[in-house]
């Protein structure tokens, strides 16, 4: 099931017994819980007698599985939510197995997991929770781009009666990034701008509230590591982080950078002019002469040790590690 089909069946009532949202996109898991809440609860004080909200990281299996069996109060269903369900462990977790081949029809049981629960590199297999869940009320929470993630900020800041139009929200994505919670808090943001109608936001709003300071911050940072200068680029880093910047964007420009780097270094390498490598990364000569020249004189063995520092701090923070911490570390080490 996507998300979309997931909010239209709560939407008409249709809640189901058992779901599991799995996927980066936190906003899409806040509102999850905030629509179920509002779809069971009419009074919505019954909520404090019939929602229950478990963390996977201190919840034993079995707990939730004795949470979800426990009948309502005084709503006609209750609702058992579990974030960081990812955490749950794949050993005693038989009796909430069984609660998950037959459930409850009194309760919703919503788990929660911030990241995908498939099979990448870090982890070998299926988490087992996507075996445990009937596969339609998985929901996968992907993180989306360019396009479709201007489509999905309109959307959202409608149901915060928002106007966001198409150059506005553009805008936005160019200069915030793709976390979508980050950028609905910049969309209030520029609401604010407006002295008449807060409630709709153009292009003119964006830029004076976000403005075009960070993304030429991001790029002077890039720029500041490729020179070596530690200090600034340390500076740098503060300063787009105080404003907010989130560090996985900064860490994947970083990387993109060299990204481009080694490529240039290999075509450079296979003799290609540095104006027809100008036309395949449409950018201008002077800059493209430029990075040819730091191209070559990197080696292949150094470009990449700076991309596996990229991949492990990344590790890093999605574990838990501190953001400011692992990204000062980084920037010193690729200067």
């Amino acid at each position: 099931m996507d998300y979309a089909a997931f909010l239209r069946d709560v939407d008409r009532r249709q809640i189901p017994l058992v779901a599991l949202l799995h996927g980066p996109e936190s906003l899409h898991a806040d509102d999850a819980v905030r629509l179920l809440s509002r779809a069971l609860f009419a009074d919505f004080s019954a909520a404090a007698l019939d929602r229950e909200v478990m963390d996977g990281r201190e919840a034993t299996p079995e707990a939730v599985a004795r949470s979800a069996m426990t009948l309502p109060f005084t709503a006609p269903r209750r609702l058992v939510v579990v974030r960081h369900a990812e955490a749950l462990p794949a050993k005693g977790h038989e009796m909430l197995l069984q609660y998950l081949a037959a459930p409850s029809a009194s309760t919703c049981l919503l788990l929660l997991a911030p990241a995908s629960l498939r099979a990448d590199r870090m982890r070998k297999t299926d988490h087992w929770l996507l075996k445990a869940v009937p596969a339609g009320a998985v929901v996968e929470l992907a993180g989306q781009k360019g396009a479709a993630l201007e489509r999905a900020l309109q959307q959202r800041a409608r149901l915060d009666g928002l106007h966001l139009d198409d150059e506005a929200a553009r805008l936005l994505v160019q200069l915030v990034g793709d976390d979508l919670a980050l950028l609905l808090a910049e969309a209030h943001k520029a609401a604010l701008a407006r002295s008449a109608d807060t409630t709709r936001i153009g292009a003119a709003e964006v830029s004076a509230i976000v403005g075009e300071q960070r993304l030429s911050d991001l790029f002077d940072l890039t720029r500041a590591v490729e020179r070596g200068e530690r200090g600034r680029a340390a500076a740098l880093l503060d300063q787009l982080m105080r404003a907010g910047e989130g560090p996985l964007k900064i860490l994947g420009l970083l990387a993109g950078d060299l990204r481009t780097t080694w490529v240039v270094k290999e075509w450079a390498r296979q003799g290609l002019p540095a104006d027809q490598i100008a036309r395949r990364l449409r950018r201008p000569p002077p800059v493209v002469e430029r990075l040819v020249g730091r191209a070559t004189a990197l080696s292949g063995s150094d470009l990449a040790r700076r991309l596996e520092r990229c991949w492990q701090v990344e590790q890093r923070i999605k574990s838990g590690g501190e953001p400011r911490a692992e990204m000062t570390v980084l920037i010193a080490d690729l200067c």
